[in-house]
């Protein structure tokens, strides 16, 4: 049994009725007591005092929406990443390319993760042009939406493709020249799982430890709980493992994809419910606003913006990936059991899909009026109505900053008019209509950032610095809530996180300064993390990342065939 009293200059615990407190008494894992210093002495006598030295204590940050496992396969080595904020132009994304190919072993392939010809500003690199960067070498290269991938002619010598060229799997696409050969490109998971699954067996390197990395970045960002929105057994004992390390920065709740049969049966995990469970069962709707297969009402406008991302306004903008039969069908296995639904929609036509599907199925099950929280994921597009519609189901909605922040600039004007381009992720509207919203980073699509979600969310400034629709901010405490408590609302966890209070489990990050203090542009450049507490006890990245890479390689190696079958934003 422990027991200690933490101190920090300032400890925002989220809760309204106490913002603030002095100290908080820790014993186990569990908060006893939280007030003045003397208070918790009087809680716990013999509790050892340690001043943190942080200036702010808070809640741990809670990343609502994310891909841990999948996050460190793809973009940790031995993969390697070219998102725009790791490789701003295609100059930098040609030297990772070099460096790569030079410092690998001839005949490993390469994976890259990351690219988009929007914020990359080229076209999609098809077969002919990586044939002349990379010669007879497998490479592949994954758009960082998760909806395509590019590869080499020497993939598909390999797998004999150059002769037979494969059928389009169900939900998925192969591109192809005019004579019905390969053109180097696939679109959707079901096509690009047959690129890429055979690859990522074949780099080598360790799963565990790459996956690890990805924790160790999230614990960094100030995270402590998180989840995998696209969970499946497949990926079990690899959760399970890095759960049992020492020094585990993460809680994960587990959404497991209604695609693999058994998915509304329940998941039991070796470590203990409150560290990995399974919350429910995910769904897509449509895809990736920047390579246009979402559900839209509006045009995609005809710009060079849109061309260089291969989106034709004659066609885009109108993908679903259901039938209203199927869903229903999913939806009825899953509401019977219990689980929190959770439903990928970007466009407002998608928003609307889910929500009729969501109303039926609700009324069907006696679950309107309940607290099922059952959640909508990425609402780029979503209006104010749906918002509406959506706290009067008691639907939550998941946003994404991200969106806004990196490719602002180019949704208003250039990839769809202002009227609806400008108001993207409009965060007022959905908290203003009273449902429960959350901020994610929906990683890897972007980088582990919840304080700059939070400047985002208030200021409504690009990665540019421009504003787009400010009447879309929201305050500093309802962004904060937004990755703190009401995020934990969302995972149905907040009996356990999301705020400092009695009997919840000391889930902590250390500040350097205090947000309210902050001028809001500034958040993220003022504001630094300096550590985690997980179940009261000071995470050390080090253990943890050092235990993982220490683990045997083949223990694990199955989970990278399996960790890229995942859609993203």
């Amino acid at each position: 049994m422990t027991e200690k009293i933490l101190t920090a200059g300032a400890i925002i615990t989220m809760v309204e009725t106490s913002p603030r407190v002095t100290a908080i008494a820790i014993k186990d894992d569990r908060i006893v007591a939280v007030g003045s210093l003397a208070e918790c002495r009087a809680a716990l006598p013999g509790a050892e005092h340690i001043d943190t030295g942080a200036a702010v204590l808070m809640p741990g940050f809670i990343e609502p929406h994310g891909h841990p496992l999948l996050g460190g396969v793809v973009t940790q080595s031995p993969a390697h990443s070219i998102a725009p904020w790791d490789a701003p132009t295609w100059d930098d994304v040609l030297a990772v390319f070099q460096s790569a190919a030079d410092t690998t072993t001839p005949g490993i392939p390469l994976v890259f993760n990351g690219f988009d010809a929007l914020l990359h500003g080229r076209p999609a690199p098809f077969a002919d042009e990586l044939d002349d960067i990379f010669g007879d070498r497998v490479v592949v290269i994954f758009n960082n939406s998760g909806h395509a991938a590019y590869f080499t002619t020497a993939l598909m010598k390999l797998r004999g493709w150059d002769a037979t060229p494969p059928e389009n799997p169900v939900g998925g696409t192969f591109g192809r020249r005019a004579n019905g050969a390969l053109d180097g490109t696939a679109y959707e998971v079901p096509a690009t799982t047959e690129v890429i699954a055979p690859v990522l067996q074949q780099l080598g390197g360790n799963v565990l430890a790459s996956a690890a990395e990805y924790y160790a970045l999230m614990a960094r960002a100030g995270i402590t709980s998180t989840s995998d929105m696209t969970f499946s057994l497949d990926l079990q004992s690899g959760y399970e493992a890095l759960a049992a390390l020492p020094s585990c920065p993460l809680r994960l709740s587990m959404w497991q994809v209604s695609s693999i049969e058994g998915f509304a049966e329940p998941v039991s995990f070796v470590a203990d419910d409150a560290l990995i469970h399974k919350a429910g069962v995910k769904l897509w709707t449509d895809g990736s606003p920047w390579i246009g297969n979402i559900a839209v009402s509006f045009p995609y406008l005809d710009t060079d913006a849109t061309k260089r991302a291969g989106i034709d306004p004659a066609t885009a903008g109108r993908s679903m990936n259901y039938g209203r039969p199927e869903v229903d069908a999913v939806l009825d296995a899953c509401a019977s059991r219990g689980w929190q639904m959770a439903f990928h929609a970007n466009g407002d036509d998608a928003i609307d899909f889910a929500l009729d599907a969501y109303e039926r199925a609700l009324a069907e099950h006696g679950l309107l009026g309940t607290d099922h929280r059952w959640r909508l994921e990425h609402v780029g597009a979503g209006r104010r109505d749906q918002f509406e519609r959506a706290a009067s189901l008691g639907v939550h909605v998941s946003m994404a900053p991200f969106q806004f922040y990196y490719w602002g600039d180019l949704l208003d004007g250039e990839m769809f008019d202002s009227e609806h381009g400008a108001r993207w992720q409009a965060f007022q509207d959905a908290v203003s209509s009273g449902t429960c919203v959350s901020l994610h980073n929906d990683g890897s699509v972007s980088p582990p950032t919840p304080i700059l979600n939070v400047q985002t969310a208030v200021t409504r400034a690009t990665s540019s610095g421009k504003i787009h629709a400010p009447e879309q901010a929201i305050t500093l405490d309802q962004a904060l809530r937004a990755h703190t408590i009401d995020a934990a609302r969302s995972l149905h966890r907040d009996s356990l996180v999301g705020s400092i209070a009695p009997g919840k489990l000391a889930d902590l990050v250390e500040l350097t300064a205090d947000p309210y203090e902050v001028e809001p542009t500034q958040l993220n450049d003022k504001i630094k993390v300096l550590g985690t507490w997980l179940g009261g006890a000071r995470i050390t990245l080090d253990d943890f990342v050092g235990a993982a890479t220490g683990h045997d390689p083949a223990q694990h190696a199955h989970l990278a065939g399996h960790a890229r079958r995942q859609h993203c934003c």
